[in-house]
């Protein structure tokens, strides 16, 4: 081997690839004439499948629309060939990339056994089919098409069907009413199939199509409560060039938020090595310090809500004001509008200016406006979130302080 690998430096590749084509050109051969066997034979003995005028090219046309560049035909001799969709040109097995000859072997694979289910004396049976690793070099696209056919074929059969995946793009494109999972963890003796959750169904698309994509790597989630949070850190990631990196999830509302970190830490820790996720609540009523989850690393806001980091130090410099000169405004538009269905609100606010701890959701729009800023109150503070750096204030009143010390540190919110 070593004097192979010394005499031609493409002898390994070379050597995968012939492995590859001859086991392709073999078992993909052989059993795609069994699949031709099963499929006639179908069609003998069910006279309603003959009344359809389905034929074996139908079964074919199958395959087919799982391939971009090549399609499947009956060969003259034995077996298929494949020639290319374009220009009809004859393709043999050495010029079909990998991604295409698993493509063709799985799907014929899949579709014997369906037919095999259906032959006599096993229409009355419950059958397993076992699929490790269908996703194996092939493309997040091409994975969605294949558990198309895979589900279109097993639907309505008594068929139940095990598949073993490192893919997240493979298994949000499953059916969620028809699907359970289960996440293995190293060293587990005892595994528990669960039904595909909203939460499930919101977080898996974030995780790219592991191996294939390190995005969580790069960009790990973040869980929020819902979707005003979600566009505060959008923004902060588009305002900071990309440097504060994460990816925002909405749960809805904090009750949802456990069942979401719940999730996240099932999937992150089946998937990848050593990854964190993180979530950010309001602090609301609740004490600053929240414990962590496995690892998912859990915040809570240094303030009542997200609402309230409008009027941190921070987020007014950008907006061109101040604390100071906002407190008068709130009290000159209180005595200027005493019939505004909102004045109540403004009022019990100016009654303590509480910044910290009131409550603003009802108010928010307006101090904005006092603010002289007709942006979304989101983008002012995601904009203020992403011009921190190690200079920014730290002191009462602050943003830095408004966020707390955990998320701050957490994602690395100030740097130099």
């Amino acid at each position: 081997m070593a004097g192979h690998m010394q005499n031609n430096i493409d002898w390994s590749s070379d050597a995968r690839r012939k492995n590859r084509v001859d086991n392709f050109r073999q078992m993909s051969m052989a059993e795609f004439k069994i699949l031709e066997t099963l499929v006639l034979r179908t069609i003998e003995n069910d006279r309603e499948i003959r009344r359809s005028d389905f034929t074996f090219e139908d079964t074919i046309g199958q395959i087919n629309g799982l391939l971009d560049n090549i399609r499947v035909m009956r060969g003259n001799r034995s077996g298929f060939e494949t020639k290319g969709k374009s220009d009809d040109s004859n393709r043999s097995p050495e010029q079909l990339s990998s991604g295409e000859s698993e493509l063709i072997s799985v799907a014929i694979e899949i579709l014997s056994f369906v037919y095999q289910t259906k032959s006599e004396g096993n229409v009355d049976k419950d059958h397993v089919l076992l699929l490790d690793e269908p996703d194996v070099h092939l493309h997040p696209d091409l994975q969605a098409r294949l558990v198309k056919l895979l589900v279109d074929n097993v639907r309505g059969q008594r068929i139940t069907v095990y598949i073993a995946t490192h893919s997240t793009a493979l298994l949000g494109s499953l059916d969620p009413k028809l699907t359970h999972v289960c996440f293995m963890r190293s060293g587990a003796t005892t595994y528990e199939f669960l039904s595909i959750s909203e939460a499930l169904e919101r977080t898996l698309p974030i995780f790219g199509a592991h191996p294939l994509s390190n995005v969580f790597n790069n960009s790990p989630i973040l869980l929020v409560e819902g979707e005003d949070d979600e566009r505060i850190w959008q923004q902060a990631g588009r305002s900071s060039l990309s440097r504060i990196k994460v990816w925002p999830c909405a749960a809805g509302d904090v009750q949802s938020l456990d069942e979401y970190e719940d999730t996240v830490s099932s999937i992150i820790d089946a998937v990848y090595d050593d990854a964190k996720a993180y979530s950010l609540r309001d602090r609301d009523e609740e004490q600053y310090d929240i414990t962590d989850k496995t690892n998912v690393i859990r915040c809570r806001l240094n303030c009542k809500a997200a609402e309230n980091l409008i009027l941190s130090d921070d987020v007014l410099s950008l907006l061109g004001t101040t604390w100071a000169e906002m407190q008068t405004r709130i009290t000159d538009w209180i005595d200027r509008n005493p019939e505004h269905p909102k004045n109540g609100y403004m009022t019990v606010f100016a009654g303590n200016f509480d910044r910290r701890n009131a409550n603003l959701k009802e108010i928010r729009l307006i101090l904005m406006d006092l603010a002289g800023s007709n942006k979304p109150w989101e983008v002012a503070v995601g904009q203020g979130i992403a011009a921190l750096t190690t200079a920014s204030s730290r002191e009462d009143g602050s943003l830095a302080d408004f966020l707390g010390p955990k998320i701050i540190n957490a994602l690395s919110l100030m740097p130099e």
